[in-house]
């Protein structure tokens, strides 16, 4: 979808899904307009849908510094790391599983001999589109739909679904590090607000190192699957709310209450629905939604990060967008790709980098 233009200070229109890649979306089609009556009943529903708007604020001041492009890379964590890649696919190692997904960036032909790639235990196969559905091959012998993994030191469940993914992002990996590092080094607890959360790891995560986290998604099932998460890792007492919401709703409501966070964690999709039919367009709606976490940043923020993926654009556009958002505030813009690198059987061996995503991080120094 291209981006519609915008003067500035216009109004940006503000629906948004906490439904994360494809999860439990509904149809990718925009809401129609009603040209006769309807009944009372629809009517709400369309009310509800109806596009949230606020001007955009003026910024002044000097852009903060930028740092790009900067190469955010992991080599895998915990019981997760990319074994090779290649025609399409990627071959991965999660916890006691073997798994192939579809990747569209990996144009070149596999390391690993093919009686490797052979021996999985879960092979996906359907749509390779990142919002397509589809179905898993069990070639061993049948998996059940969840299993116990651990990621810097947070138990959680894998998850086969039926969109490819398996209830974690770990290309995430390197944004959790550096989270959960601020957390620790603060001497005090951050407040963490995590939107579009998913199934939670980053939140654990955040908790597990002493923060104070909001949780953001609005698919029910999604937050069903973080209390999951919660309840394995041992974190049940820890102060994390779970907030089934539109994403844009919620933040405009903490910007009126004048709630602050120290670190905002934002993975938008590239579109989705909220629970009440709400809207979300990625090059409509981000300029508002990044306008709105800058209000809701507290004096003594950490950091505002965002990742963008499944979007034909530059780096460069997120970049410059958020250096306008945090005019005046100093600090630097740190923006570039998220890349995992193949480390082979033995999750030591570094290989081929595989971009994931596109990347902004604002930090206050």
């Amino acid at each position: 979808m291209r981006q519609k233009e915008r003067r500035p200070g216009q109004k940006s229109g503000a629906g948004s899904s906490g439904g994360r890649r494809g999860d439990e979306r509904s149809s990718s089609r925009p809401l129609k307009p009603v040209s006769s009556p309807v009944p009372l009943r629809e009517a709400a529903r369309e009310a509800a849908a109806a596009t949230i708007e606020r001007p955009l604020t003026v910024r002044t001041g000097e852009r903060p510094a930028e740092r790009v492009p900067v190469i955010l890379e992991s080599l895998g964590a915990g019981d997760f790391h990319l074994i090779d890649s290649g025609n399409g696919e990627k071959l991965e190692q999660y916890g006691p599983y073997r798994i192939i997904r579809p990747e569209g960036q990996a144009l070149w032909q596999p390391s690993l001999p093919a009686h490797t790639w052979e021996k999985v235990d879960a092979a996906f196969t359907g749509d390779t589109d990142e919002e397509g559905t589809g179905r898993w091959r069990f070639p061993k012998e049948a998996l059940g739909e969840t299993w116990p993994l651990n990621l810097l030191g947070v138990d959680f469940f894998g998850r086969f679904t039926s969109f490819r993914h398996v209830g974690v992002f770990p290309e995430q990996i390197v944004h959790w590090t550096w989270m959960k590092q601020q957390v620790e080094a603060a001497g005090r607890p951050l407040k963490v607000l995590n939107l579009f959360g998913y199934t939670g790891v980053a939140s654990l995560v955040a908790a597990a190192a002493g923060a104070e986290v909001t949780h953001v998604d609005a698919s029910k099932k999604a937050i069903g699957w973080a209390r999951e998460n919660q309840a394995l890792s041992r974190l049940d007492k820890a102060p994390i709310r779970w907030i089934c919401e539109d994403a844009m709703k919620f933040i405009l409501r903490e910007e009126r209450r004048g709630n602050t966070y120290d670190i905002i964690l934002t993975d938008p999709p590239k579109f989705g629905r909220g629970p009440n039919g709400e809207v979300w367009h990625l090059f409509d709606h981000l300029p508002l939604m990044l306008d709105v976490c800058r209000e809701i940043l507290s004096p003594k923020a950490v950091g505002l990060v965002l990742t963008a993926y499944s979007i034909r654009a530059s780096f460069y556009s997120i970049h410059e967008l958020m250096r306008e958002t945090m005019r005046g505030a100093g600090g630097v813009v740190e923006s570039g790709e998220l890349v995992i690198r193949e480390a082979g059987l033995d999750g030591n061996t570094p290989a081929r980098a595989l971009s994931t995503s596109l990347f902004s991080r604002w930090v206050p120094k």
